[in-house]
């Protein structure tokens, strides 16, 4: 920081010009999609219909609402449009409203540039400061947003009319910045009214004071579309100012979602002396699982179907077989078909299933889990390999499965039916460990009883798969 200028008058020297926020955002935006870069790391799914309708808003200038459910990443790329700010901005040095050098708004900024002239200090703001947010409440009111009456500085000696009692709120505070608020209809519709000013005409009004702030901020919020009936509304003057609305959604396929999960999902660290990992097929099923139910007339859709669900259902899968692993003494565990008992606990809460009857919950959630493992089941195993699998158990093979069950005892059915070779090779890529051979074996045991051609016989100390004669 030592070689950028540090008063007004090297800042002129420097050549150094002010710039809009929104023109800011548009020219940092425009390099990004002329480079063929994308506007935010770590946001998936959303390339075709999302990111277009985003850019296009960006390059316009607009003030942005997100309109999406729950978990549809609305908050990170909110958060996100801080990195298409310039990386360092100046602003006059002790101003509380981020003063352009150049365009002073604030009494103090005003004051100190007629007093100092180009000897006025300025300080280097990071473009991370530049962002502010609030998460609408009930109990929002105008003072936090726009601002209040310092009651210390009016004991201080200072009049009731002298600007510089005035205690800025968050708006103010983010001027020459980005500001958003999360689910903006349960802000009270009297405080949405003192929003109106701030996204068209720019400035902001504080009790009676005869001031004009000019301000310079992107404004962004976020909503649920239920939110307009349930909790409250989106009052139509406000809507009306925001330049764009652009509709979020969860991941159209179970590709995407997986690709999320695995991107979000915490690892597990436990150190060198186990490891844990979940297939790549077991990944997919709790992918699929979310999938579908988001297409089940047994759950709720107004309430949605989060993409946290998933990736909390991937991190207790991962967790359930750390668990076995560590009771069964192995330095290596891979997830098990066993191990999606685990999904209940943490669907629990993120899905609310509609069901007539009492106790019917269990019963969908294990048809939600069984038809996705049946799904990738059908997508990952060639039919043509599994007629001897089946033949093997009319001629009276018996298998048992379950946490008690080591992973080289599950592994040993591979050479006792040697028509399990080829779909478990398949699914663990050549891996040929025991702990990977066991889950692939009962992944494929559990995909034909699915099917109907195999009998399964559950119980508390894990199941039995049998022929069907």
């Amino acid at each position: 920081m030592t070689d950028r200028p540090l008063t007004l008058g090297q800042l002129r020297a420097s050549g150094w010009q002010s710039r809009p926020v929104k023109e800011e955002i548009r020219i940092n935006a425009v390099a990004k999609i002329r480079a063929g870069q994308p506007l935010f790391a770590g946001v998936l799914g959303y390339e075709q219909t999302v990111m277009p309708q985003l850019e296009n808003a960006l390059l316009a200038g607009h003030d942005v609402i997100f309109l999406g459910e729950r978990g549809q990443a609305k908050t990170r790329m909110i958060r996100s449009l801080t990195g298409l700010l310039d990386e360092w901005m100046p602003i006059v040095a002790g101003s509380e409203i981020n003063d352009d050098p150049y365009h002073p708004v604030s009494r103090h900024a005003r004051d100190l540039i007629a007093e100092m002239g180009d000897e006025t200090p300025l300080q280097w703001v990071h473009r991370d400061q530049r962002y502010g947010e609030k998460l609408a409440t009930p109990d929002t009111s105008i003072a936090d947003l726009i601002g209040e009456v310092d009651p210390i500085k009016v004991a201080e000696g200072r009049y009731l009319s002298d600007e510089l009692t005035l205690h800025y709120g968050l708006v103010p505070r983010t001027n020459r910045g980005i500001f958003a608020i999360n689910e903006l209809p349960d802000l009270a519709e009297r405080i949405q009214v003192g929003m109106l000013n701030v996204l068209e005409e720019r400035d902001v009004q504080i009790r009676g004071y005869k001031i004009r702030l000019p301000l310079d901020v992107m404004l962004v919020a976020s909503a649920n579309p239920e939110d307009y009936t349930n909790r409250g509304r989106i009052i139509t003057p406000l809507k009306d100012r925001f330049g764009s609305q652009i509709r979020t959604h969860y991941p159209l396929d179970a590709d995407i979602e997986y690709e999320i999960m695995q991107q979000e999902a915490r690892p597990l660290s436990v150190g060198e002396s186990l490891g844990v990992t979940v297939p790549d097929y077991l990944g997919r099923v709790v992918a699929t699982f979310s999938q579908l139910a988001r297409a089940s007339n047994h759950v709720n859709q107004r309430s949605g179907v989060s993409v946290r669900l998933s990736v909390s259902n991937y991190e207790a899968l991962a967790a359930s077989a750390l668990r076995r692993g560590l009771r069964a003494g192995e330095h290596h565990v891979v997830a098990r078909v066993d191990d999606l008992d685990a999904l209940a606990a943490s669907s629990i809460g993120k899905i609310e299933i509609e069901a007539l009857e009492d106790g019917r919950e269990g019963v969908i959630f294990d048809n939600l889990v069984r038809g996705a493992v049946l799904s990738v089941y059908k997508d990952r195993v060639d039919p043509s390999c599994t007629t001897a699998i089946v033949d093997a158990f009319e001629e009276g093979l018996v298998v048992h499965t379950g946490e008690d069950m080591s992973s080289e005892d599950l592994a040993a059915l591979v050479d006792q039916v040697p028509a399990l070779q080829a779909p478990v090779a398949a699914l663990t890529g050549g891996d040929t460990a025991p702990a990977a051979v066991a889950a692939a074996a009962e992944f494929v045991l559990e995909g034909l009883h699915l099917s109907k051609r195999l009998n399964k016989d559950t119980a508390a100390a894990g199941a039995t798969y049998r022929g069907r004669t």
